[in-house]
């Protein structure tokens, strides 16, 4: 019980100092380097000419399909990572191989239905 107590005591400790850090931060940035806007950061940036179209245009839905077959194939991906550091049996090697068939299967789904195709 007294073991508990002290933990709770020390969480309290880090997480009172992490949000008074936190806020010391933030308005000492805020009162050390005040935004101010000039022409220079009104400016066009780095291309040179000033926009010809609204920035809120819409894109083709095709850029929107690709970020997020990324995503949820880099994720997938990135549930492998874990598995590089530990022994592997013939139980988890049976998983392993079974989650890479599921993901073997939806990218050759999304390539048979022409997701990956930009035309």
């Amino acid at each position: 019980m007294n073991n508990w107590l002290i933990n709770s005591q020390s969480l309290v400790v880090v997480l009172g100092f992490s949000i008074f850090l936190g806020i010391f931060i933030i308005a000492g940035s805020s009162w050390l380097a005040p935004s101010l806007d000039n022409v220079e950061k009104t400016s066009a940036y780095e291309c040179g000419f000033e926009p010809f179209e609204e920035a809120r245009t819409r894109f083709d839905v095709r850029f929107y399909l690709v970020a997020l077959l990324f995503i949820v194939f880099d994720l997938e991906v990135a549930f492998l990572f874990p598995l590089v550091g530990q022994v592997i049996n013939g139980s988890s090697l049976f998983g392993i191989i079974f989650f890479l068939v599921v993901l073997t299967f939806g990218f050759v789904y999304e390539w048979s239905q022409g997701a990956l195709s930009w035309s």
